[in-house]
C-alpha cells in the first residue's frame, strides 16, 4: 500500500507544481479570478457577489461545494488552496480506481497499471492546467460513489453523490444517467434509485430555484449557453429546435471536429473497448452530448474541463474489459506504454516551453508593481493580473476604449502591463489609457518599468 500512498503523493506534487507554475507564468484567466473573489468574500463574511463576471457564486452552477472551501481561506487567504485542492482531488481518483480494479478481481500489479491509465489520462492533467473548477472535485466522488455502490456501503454512496452534485448543476445529470446504470445493469436497485432520484430533484432545485434567485435567465445565456448559439437566444427557442428543427441539431451533431473529438478522448483507452462491457458508457451521455451538441470549439477538445465526468466511466469500461480477459493490452507494461504514448501526444506540458512563456519579458516589473498594491482597495487592471488581485470587493479588467475616465474613479489602483494586454484589450488602447492617467491629477504614477504601470488614486 505504501507504494499507492507514494504514487498519488508524487502525481499530487507534481499537479500542483504545474498549474502554480502556469499561475505565476501569469497564464490564469477569469475563472480563476471569479472563483477566488468568492470564496474569498465568503471567507470574510461578504456575500459572494463577483465584480469579475459581476454575479453571485451560485448563480454560475449552484456548487455549493465552494463554501467549504472558504474554511481554508480563514487559515490564510490564498489561491494556492484552490490549486492544492484541486491537484489533490485529481490525484485522489487513483486510489477508488486501484480498489475498482482490485474489487473487480485484477492482480495488483494490473490494479497499479490502472492507476496510471488514470493519471496519464490527457484530460486529467490538461484540466488541472485550466485555471481551477470544482468539476475535478466530483471525479474521485463519482469514483467513490461506484465503489461504494459495489460494496454496498449506502452511506459512503450517499455522500460521494451529494459531493459530485455539489460541484456543478449540470453534473446531476451524470448522477442520473449512473442510477440508470447502477439500477439495471449493476443489479443495484436502491443505489441507482437514490442517484435517479437525488439527481433529479437536485437538477431542479439548482435550475429552477437556485440559480433563477441569484442571477437570471439572461446570466445563463451570457455565461454558458453561448456555447450552443445555433439553437437559440432563450430555453424556448432551444426547445422549438429541439422538438421541430431536430435536422439543426443533426447536422452539428455528424461533424468532422465531433468525430475528431470522439476519437481523441477515446484513444488513451481505446484498447480496452469490447461492445459486451460497455454498459458503464451509459453514465458518460449526459457529458458526452452536452460537447458533441455545443458549437463552441472550446468543449470539444483535451486541453479544458468540459470531459472531466467521462473519465471515471470510461476508467471502468477498462477495468470490465480487462478483468473479462477481452482487452487487446494484457501485460503491465504494454498498458502502461500505451498510455504515457498517448499522454505524450495529447499532454499540455509543452505549454511551459512555448506558450505560457508568453508574457515572461517583463514578468519581473509585473510581479513589482502588484507587490506595491499594499491595499485591499479596488483596482482595474488587465485579465492575466486580475486572479493576482482577487482579494477585494471590487476589481475589474473589462475596459472600453471610449468609457469615460470618470468611470476609471471608482479604482483605487490602476494597474496595467501594456505590453501584454491580454484578451480584453489591447496595447494601443491602454497605452491611450495610460497617456490619459498621466495628465489626470487624480492619480498619481507610482510604479513605471518594462511598460507595466501602477498608478494610484491620490487622497485629496
Amino acid at each position: 500500500m505504501n507504494h499507492i500512498k507514494l504514487l498519488i503523493s508524487i502525481s499530487t506534487l507534481i499537479l500542483l507544481i504545474s498549474s502554480s507554475l502556469r499561475h505565476e507564468l501569469f497564464n490564469s484567466s477569469g475563472d480563476l479570478a471569479f472563483f477566488d473573489q468568492c470564496i474569498y468574500l465568503i471567507s470574510q463574511g461578504k456575500l459572494p457577489v463577483s465584480s469579475v463576471l459581476g454575479f453571485h457564486l451560485l448563480a454560475d452552477h449552484a456548487a455549493w461545494i465552494l463554501y467549504p472551501l472558504a474554511l481554508l481561506y480563514k487559515i490564510y487567504p490564498s489561491v494556492y488552496w484552490l490549486f492544492a485542492v484541486q491537484s489533490i482531488a485529481l490525484a485522489l481518483g487513483a486510489l477508488p480506481t486501484y480498489f475498482l480494479a482490485l474489487q473487480a478481481g485484477l492482480k495488483e500489479s494490473l490494479a497499479v497499471a490502472i492507476m496510471a491509465v488514470y493519471l496519464m489520462y490527457p484530460v486529467v492533467y490538461n484540466s488541472n492546467l485550466c485555471d481551477f473548477h470544482p468539476d475535478t472535485i466530483a471525479v474521485p466522488a463519482l469514483l467513490f460513489a461506484v465503489l461504494t455502490a459495489r460494496s454496498r456501503k449506502i452511506a459512503w454512496f450517499c455522500v460521494s453523490i451529494l459531493v459530485v452534485l455539489g460541484c456543478k448543476a449540470v453534473l446531476s445529470l451524470t448522477v442520473v444517467a449512473m442510477g440508470i446504470w447502477l439500477l439495471l445493469f449493476e443489479k443495484r436497485r436502491l443505489y441507482g434509485a437514490i442517484a435517479i432520484i437525488g439527481g433529479t430533484i437536485w437538477f431542479l432545485i439548482a435550475n429552477w430555484m437556485i440559480i433563477p434567485y441569484f442571477g437570471s435567465e439572461a446570466t445563463l445565456l451570457n455565461r454558458h449557453l453561448y456555447r450552443y448559439s445555433y439553437l437559440g437566444n432563450s430555453f424556448s427557442e432551444m426547445l422549438q429546435i429541439f422538438l421541430f428543427q431536430p435536422k439543426i441539431i443533426f447536422n452539428n451533431l455528424f461533424s468532422t471536429i465531433n468525430l475528431e473529438y470522439l476519437c481523441f478522448l477515446f484513444l488513451p483507452v481505446i484498447w480496452g473497448f469490447r461492445p459486451q462491457y460497455l454498459t458503464p458508457l451509459i453514465s458518460i451521455i449526459p457529458c458526452i452530448a452536452l460537447n458533441l451538441l455545443a458549437d463552441h470549439p472550446s468543449q470539444k477538445n483535451l486541453v479544458l474541463h468540459y470531459s472531466l465526468p467521462a473519465i471515471p466511466f470510461l476508467i471502468l469500461v477498462v477495468i470490465a474489459n480487462l478483468t473479462a480477459g477481452k482487452a487487446w493490452l494484457k501485460q503491465r507494461r504494454a498498458i502502461i506504454l500505451w498510455s504515457l504514448v498517448w499522454f505524450l501526444v495529447f499532454g499540455k506540458y509543452g505549454f511551459f516551453s512555448s506558450k505560457y512563456l508568453h508574457n515572461i519579458d517583463n514578468w519581473a516589473a509585473t510581479k513589482e508593481a502588484i507587490a506595491l498594491v499594499k491595499t485591499k482597495d479596488s483596482v482595474f487592471t488587465t485579465d492575466i493580473i486580475t486572479p493576482h488581485l482577487t482579494h477585494r470587493q471590487l476589481i475589474s479588467f473589462k475596459y472600453n476604449p471610449s468609457q469615460n475616465i470618470a468611470e476609471l474613479n471608482q479604482f483605487y489602483y490602476v494597474l496595467l502591463n501594456v505590453r501584454h494586454p491580454g484578451w480584453a484589450a489591447t496595447s494601443e488602447s491602454l497605452s491611450n489609457l495610460v497617456n490619459i492617467l498621466k495628465n489626470q491629477s487624480k492619480f498619481n504614477l507610482e510604479y513605471q518599468q518594462d511598460h507595466v504601470y501602477l498608478f494610484e488614486k491620490t487622497i485629496s
